[in-house]
């Protein structure tokens, strides 16, 4: 690699330069990329239902599957539609069904991939339902989604689900480690920590964040990751938490000020943050139970369209309040 690529991080979406282009590449996915290749190794592809969070390797398996099912070829058979953007009946009925007739030489099948499908209507569910029959001979069909819970059952019991995880931490460590020595990135021990902590299992998260804090400085440290993240340190979450709970009001809601105004997280992310590190505050079990039920009830809030900063000091001034 020239010196002029090492020193220009913003030259290049490293999300797309590092995206696996075989299923062999695809981190932290072990058991289902080796049900995937067995599938292809036997020429065998069933209808699938990839189920997960964003950022795990769902899009990325469904264009590695047409690469090594199509080799260079696999742009022609391969359709790729995104059902947020698409969501009516219509394009079910019209681009899938002018794709799955259209005459094609060399292979059994070509393949959908239908990205975000739980934003589908009901309606464009059942007419993609009764596609998958239509052209189950010559069409196979692999479906995207967050929540499995969403895509109705007659769908689901044509494919082969497999549920997706988040990435473990050493997983996505090892990715960043990579691409930090391929980019030539001088990176701390502290700012892989923080990227690992940031992205809590998304890759695409971690890969754009260490691209964003290479173009800070000469050095990915831990400040240069919390500051381009705007993610709180774990030990101030548990500063704010501890102080609520030993009833000292002032100074939680004065951490968690400065978590809104400065640091710049919104409210959602701070209850993602307390969430994940409840039970790692060390606290008693039944403090734990009830920062729980607090964060229950927060979220909810929140998500329903109320004040967050409002939630969220009510959240720490019923840990204060609470014997």
């Amino acid at each position: 690699m020239s010196e002029a690529e090492s020193s220009s991080p913003g030259r290049e979406i490293w999300i797309e330069k590092y995206r696996p282009q075989t299923l062999d590449d695809v981190y932290g996915q072990e058991d289902i990329v080796d049900r995937l290749e067995s599938y292809i190794a036997q020429h065998d592809l069933p209808h699938l239902l990839f189920a997960g969070p964003a950022g795990i390797g769902k899009t990325t398996c469904a264009t590695a599957i047409a690469r090594e099912v199509y080799g260079d070829d696999w742009r022609g058979n391969f359709l790729e539609l995104n059902a947020s953007d698409e969501r009516g009946i219509d394009v079910v009925r019209d681009r899938i069904k002018n794709f799955a007739r259209a005459s094609f030489g060399g292979h059994d099948y070509r393949i959908i991939f239908l990205d975000e499908a739980d934003s589908l209507t009901s309606d464009a569910q059942s007419a993609l339902r009764r596609t998958m029959e239509q052209f189950s001979d010559n069409t196979r069909f692999i479906l995207s989604c967050n929540y499995s819970s969403k895509i109705i059952d007659p769908i689901q019991s044509r494919c082969a689900v497999f549920r997706f995880s988040p990435l473990s931490d050493d997983a996505v460590a090892g990715q960043i480690r990579k691409i930090a020595n391929r980019e030539g990135i001088e990176m701390t021990d502290e700012g892989l920590d923080a990227l690992v902590y940031a992205a809590d299992g998304d890759m695409r998260r971690a890969i754009n964040s260490l691209q964003a804090a290479a173009t800070t400085g000469d050095v990915v440290d831990e400040e240069a990751v919390y500051m381009i993240t705007s993610t709180a340190r774990p030990e101030e979450i548990e500063s704010m938490v501890t102080a609520a709970i030993d009833g000292d009001f002032a100074r939680a809601r004065s951490t968690l000020d400065t978590l809104l105004t400065e640091t710049g997280m919104a409210g959602g992310d701070i209850i993602d943050q307390l969430h994940r590190g409840a039970w790692d505050f060390g606290l008693s079990q039944r403090e734990t139970v009830r920062l729980m039920e607090r964060i229950g009830e927060a979220d909810y809030r929140i998500t329903e369209g109320a004040n967050e900063q409002v939630q969220l000091e009510a959240l720490l001034a019923s840990l204060a309040l609470d014997e």
